[in-house]
């Protein structure tokens, strides 16, 4: 007795048709799942033999084998449940074959038959769309993350009694479907705005300068002034995601079972705040089983790290790459796996030790060598692509003052939108799309300084004693408050904000 159906497996962010195929023998009972199946899977013996049973149907005592095609595939996870057991089903003639070839399953089964949500589902309705012909049978509480994949039919079942019936024909399941753009507007709508935010007028600003043109940036300054609020708020002020984007982001958070039982669209730019004490391998991502790190959760939003200096000097400098190369590459001995990681870094840190150095209400007690060291955590490699250093002072008593308010998100948010088109129209055929992308070749190419401007960048470097990899971060960075202003050339105010952002450039 012989019968096969197909099941989808996930690679990287996303997923590869996988052929199960189930086949049963007189002999002594055994039960063997062979293809490269990971622990996961290998463990569904006893859920399904106990889902088919206490559902109602009959579990062969017989030599039963199941085979996972491409073997050369690695294979994992609990949505192998229900193709086994619909295969078995088909294999003893409960189930009618000649239907499952018209239909992709998945889904996890508990010990009395209920089919509970997996993860990967979108990537595998997305592979399912793109493979066309079939449906997806996935549990119910994963429909509308399905549903997002516009064009594949999908079937939300919730048992395998539910499933089975569905099969024979005995059940009607109507293809579920959401409106992908009422949904897509509905869930663009952020909890926080910069509105709530008082003082911090030059903080605010840098962060609209590093939304504008995708700089990374560094707030610096004493517990309690705010570094934490304002960094929350700096996703309301990037552009929209597109829905590309939000089906991109969707995926990542999908794969990675990050993505919440409320939300089957990431219609908003992510916000990851992992702890200091996080490893490399949460970071940037990795396991036996690659899955995505925070850089990765983080794609296409921003990541935050508080307490800068804090996190391990290697668990800093692995994110050289995916800063650099907006991706992280995990290499196995089997496979290569690719997980997206372009995002923004707003990180936070003390001025010093105890967090005091330069407030005018607490006195630091940290002397210069302290300071140094302190700073000296974070490697001159990864300074070097942080373009904007925010001294964030504690905020003035006279400044809570909560009858008025500030510029809204969205307000800032569209002069972000308007300079962001400015940088997309000048890079157009570089494939790269903002100023904070730009290497020293295309600033050369791209930026003309008047000698009278050049002349005063060349002054203020040497006045505040900056480093000398301050000089371009400070032409890209001026070059965003050009934008912002609608302006085509650089002007010397443009040069002295920016150089103003250089904090840790100076000599302590």
């Amino acid at each position: 007795m012989f019968s096969k159906l197909w099941t989808i497996a996930l690679e990287g962010i996303g997923a590869t048709l996988v052929e199960v195929e189930s086949q049963i023998e007189n002999g002594l009972f055994s039960f063997s799942i062979v293809g490269l199946a990971g622990i996961s899977i290998k463990e569904a013996k006893d859920r399904v033999s106990a889902a088919l049973r206490n559902s109602g149907f009959i579990f062969p005592r017989k030599r039963l084998t199941i085979n996972l095609a491409p073997a050369d595939l690695r294979k994992e996870g609990s949505a192998f449940d229900l193709p086994i057991a619909l295969g078995l089903l088909a294999a003893t003639g409960q189930i009618r074959s000649d239907h499952l070839s018209k239909y992709v399953c998945l889904g996890e089964l508990s010990l009395e038959g209920r089919l509970r949500s997996v993860r990967g589902v979108l990537p595998a309705a997305l592979a399912v769309r793109k493979i066309g012909k079939l449906g997806l049978i996935v549990p119910e509480e994963n429909a509308d993350e399905a549903a997002v994949a516009e064009g594949v039919p999908i079937y939300p079942v919730g048992s395998l009694r539910d499933a089975a019936d569905f099969i024979n024909g005995d059940d009607v399941v109507e293809p579920y479907t959401v409106n992908l753009q009422e949904l897509f507007a509905e869930q663009q709508r952020y909890d926080v705005d910069f509105s709530e935010v008082k003082g911090q007028a030059r903080a605010k600003r840098a962060l609209e300068i590093a939304a504008a043109g995708n700089h990374n940036i560094l707030l610096i300054g004493p517990p309690g002034s705010g570094k934490t609020m304002l960094a929350r708020r700096l996703p309301t002020i990037l552009p929209p995601p597109t829905l590309d984007e939000a089906l991109e982001t969707t995926q990542i958070h999908s794969v990675a079972g990050a993505l919440k039982t409320t939300t089957s669209l990431m219609a908003i730019r992510p916000f990851r705040k992992p702890h200091h004490t996080i490893s490399s391998a949460g970071l940037i991502g990795g396991g036996s089983v690659p899955v995505p790190g925070e850089v990765s959760l983080a794609h296409r939003g921003v990541l935050f790290l508080d307490e800068f200096p804090e996190f391990g000097k290697t668990t800093l400098d692995s994110l050289r790459q995916p800063l650099e190369d907006g991706e992280v590459v995990i290499a196995r001995v089997a496979s290569t796996i690719r997980f997206p990681s372009r995002f923004l870094l707003a990180a936070a840190m003390n001025p010093c030790p105890c967090g005091y150095l330069g407030d005018s209400q607490r006195e630091c007690v940290c002397n210069q060598n302290a300071v140094r060291n302190y700073r000296a955590r974070i490697s001159g490699p990864l300074l070097d692509r942080i373009d904007l250093h925010v001294p964030v002072p504690a905020v003035r008593p006279e400044e809570l003052n909560l009858r008025s308010e500030g510029e809204t998100s969205l307000t800032i948010r569209e002069r972000v939108i308007a300079a962001r088109q400015r940088q997309i129209n000048r890079f157009s055929k570089l494939g790269i799309y903002s100023n904070g992308e730009m290497s020293s070749s295309h600033i050369r190419k791209f930026i003309q300084l008047s000698l009278e401007t050049e002349n005063v960048l060349r002054q203020a470097i040497k006045r505040l004693s900056l480093s000398a990899r301050a000089h371009f971060r400070s032409i890209k960075v001026a070059r965003t408050i050009g934008d912002l202003a609608g302006r085509d050339e650089i002007t010397q105010s443009d040069i002295l904000e920016a150089v103003g952002f250089r904090e840790l450039d100076r000599e302590v």
